[in-house]
C-alpha cells in the first residue's frame, strides 16, 4: 500500500529512470515513472504529483512543453529540470517557464535530494502565502496585509467599528506599524467614505501652525494671517480628521482640541463665533500616552477623552507568520513598480527575514526589501542583497545556536582579543598554565609561547610552582616511555 507523496519522473533513459525511483521511494516519496512526453500526459490523467522531475530532451518532444502543461495546472508544484546538455540559456529558458530548479547531468542522488528538498520547502511557502493572502483579503481588509492572531484581532475591532457612530477613535502602534493604513480603513469602512479624509502630522509644526491648521484663522490674528483661513475641523464636513502623533502637541493646543472634542464646535484663532463640526477625528500616537500624562506633557483628561475606543496595531515582532507574507507582498509589489515582475524571494533571504526582530517594523521590512529589489542582480534575491544589520544579525542567532563566534561588523582588534581570552582563561583557572591551555583547548606549550608574545609571562603566581612540577612530571613520563 502506498504511503509517500505521489511524484513523477520523467526521463528516456530507463537506468536513470529506476535509480530516481529508488531515490525517492527512500525518501518518503511514492514515484511513477515514464519514458517519453506521450506516456506522461496519458499519466497526468490518473496522477496529481506533489513533485516533478522531467528530463529537458525526450524522445518525442520537450520536457519544457511539459514543463508549460503542469505548470499551467498547478502554480506551486515544485518541478526540477535535469538535462545532459545544459547551458546557461538552457536554464534561463527553464527557469522563465516556471521551473523550480534546474539540474544537469551528471548530478549525485545527494545533491539531487538537496535540490529536491529546497524545491518542496519553497513551494509549500508559496502555498501558505497564497492561503494567507486569501485569508487576508477576506477579512475585508485587503490592504492591511496580517494573518496572525494579533492581527485578526485588529481585524475584529476593525469591523465592530464600521457601523459604530464613534466620534474619536484612539489608534496606538510603534513607529512603522502602520497606523495611517488602519485609519484610513477606518474611514474607507465607514458610512463617512464619501466625505474627504484630511491628516496633519503633529510633529514638527510650532503652537501656532497647528493651531491654525487644525481649527482655522482671521484674518489678523498673528502677524502672517493676511486673510481668513479655513481649518481642518472646518473642511472635513462628516469626513475623517487623521491627526498623526497626537502625542507632540503642546499643552495649549491639547487644551483647544479637548473643547473642540468635548463641544462639538471650535473656534477659529482670533475668532469669536462657535462653529459646528460633525467629523470623526481619529488620533495617532507612538507614545505611551499614560506615561506623558505622569510626567506632565500630556493633558489627563484629553487621554481619557481619546481613549474611548484604543486601536492597537501590533509591532511586527508580535506578528507570528506574518513576516512571509507581507515580504511576499512587498516584493510582489515593488518588482512590479521598477519593472522587474518576476523577482521573487529566495528561501534563504526569507529565513533571514524571519529571524529578525525588526525594530522599525513594517516600514523597515519595506524599505530593505526596496533595497533588495534594486540591488539584485538576479530575478531571486538572496541573502547577500539584504541590508547589513538584517544579514549580521541572522549570522548571530546562527552562531548563538551553534556556538560559532561571528565577526562583527566594525571588525575587531584580534590582538587584544586574543589577550583578553588568556587572561580570562587565567583569571577562572588561578593562573595554572595547564588548567588555562585545557581551558582554551591548546597546549601546554602554545599557551606559554603566546603569553610570551603578550608579555604576560611577568605576571605569575604561586600556581606556576604546580605547573613547574606538572611539566617536570610530562617530561618524566615522555623520557620513560621513550
Amino acid at each position: 500500500m502506498k504511503t509517500g507523496r505521489p511524484a513523477l519522473v520523467v526521463d528516456d533513459e530507463e537506468l536513470i529512470r529506476w535509480s530516481l525511483a529508488e531515490e525517492l521511494r527512500s525518501n518518503g516519496f511514492d514515484p511513477v515513472v515514464a519514458g517519453s512526453l506521450a506516456e506522461a500526459r496519458e499519466l497526468a490523467k490518473q496522477c496529481e504529483p506533489e513533485l516533478c522531475i522531467f528530463d529537458v530532451r525526450l524522445p518525442d518532444g520537450s520536457g519544457v512543453d511539459l514543463l508549460r502543461d503542469y505548470r499551467a495546472r498547478d502554480q506551486d508544484l515544485p518541478i526540477i529540470m535535469i538535462t545532459g546538455h545544459g547551458s546557461a540559456r538552457l536554464a534561463l529558458e527553464v527557469t522563465e517557464v516556471g521551473a523550480t530548479d534546474y539540474l544537469p547531468k551528471p548530478y549525485d542522488l545527494t545533491e539531487l535530494m538537496l535540490v529536491v528538498t529546497r524545491a518542496m520547502a519553497s513551494s509549500q511557502r508559496r502555498r501558505e502565502l497564497r492561503v494567507l493572502r486569501h485569508r487576508s483579503s477576506s477579512a475585508g481588509y485587503p490592504e492591511i496585509i496580517g494573518d496572525s492572531v494579533a492581527m485578526n484581532r485588529l481585524f475584529e475591532l476593525l469591523h465592530r467599528l464600521e457601523d459604530a457612530q464613534v466620534p474619536t477613535v484612539l489608534v496606538h502602534g510603534e513607529s512603522g506599524t502602520g497606523k495611517e493604513l488602519v485609519a484610513r480603513a477606518i474611514h474607507k469602512r465607514s458610512k463617512r467614505r464619501d466625505s474627504p479624509f484630511l491628516e496633519v502630522d503633529c510633529t514638527g509644526l510650532t503652537d501656532n501652525l497647528i493651531q491654525s491648521e487644525l481649527f482655522g484663522h482671521e484674518r489678523g490674528s498673528f502677524t502672517d494671517a493676511k486673510q481668513r483661513k479655513l481649518g481642518l475641523f472646518e473642511i472635513a464636513g462628516d469626513g475623517t480628521i487623521f491627526l498623526d502623533e497626537i502625542g507632540e502637541l503642546a499643552l495649549p493646543t491639547q487644551s483647544r482640541l479637548l473643547r473642540a472634542l468635548e463641544n462639538r464646535r471650535f473656534k477659529r484663532v482670533g475668532g469669536t463665533a462657535d462653529i459646528p463640526f460633525k467629523a470623526r477625528v481619529v488620533i495617532a500616537t507612538n507614545k505611551d500616552l499614560q506615561a506623558e500624562v505622569k510626567a506632565g506633557s500630556f493633558r489627563a483628561d484629553l487621554y481619557y477623552r481619546l481613549n474611548v475606543i484604543p486601536v492597537v496595531v501590533p509591532a511586527l515582532r508580535y506578528r507570528d507568520g506574518d513576516i512571509p507574507l507581507l515580504a511576499s507582498h512587498f516584493t510582489s509589489v515593488l518588482g512590479r513598480g521598477l519593472g522587474r515582475s518576476q523577482i521573487r524571494l529566495g528561501s534563504a533571504a526569507l529565513d533571514c527575514l524571519s529571524a529578525y526582530e525588526w525594530p522599525g517594523n513594517v516600514r523597515q521590512l519595506r524599505n530593505a526589501l526596496e533595497r533588495a529589489v534594486i540591488l539584485c542582480p538576479s530575478d531571486e534575491i538572496s541573502v547577500s542583497e539584504l541590508p547589513p544589520e538584517i544579514r549580521f544579525r541572522a549570522a548571530d542567532l546562527r552562531a548563538a545556536e551553534s556556538g560559532e563566534f561571528v565577526l562583527p561588523e566594525a571588525g575587531i582588534d584580534l590582538a587584544a582579543l586574543e589577550r583578553s581570552m588568556l587572561l580570562q582563561a587565567l583569571d577562572r583557572c588561578n593562573w595554572n598554565q595547564s588548567a588555562a591551555a585545557r581551558l582554551l583547548s591548546i597546549g601546554r606549550y602554545a599557551l606559554r609561547y603566546r603569553m610570551e608574545k603578550l608579555d604576560l609571562l611577568g605576571s605569575r603566581s604561586v600556581s606556576d610552582q604546580a605547573d613547574q612540577q606538572e611539566a617536570l612530571d610530562d617530561t618524566h613520563s615522555n623520557s620513560t616511555t621513550a
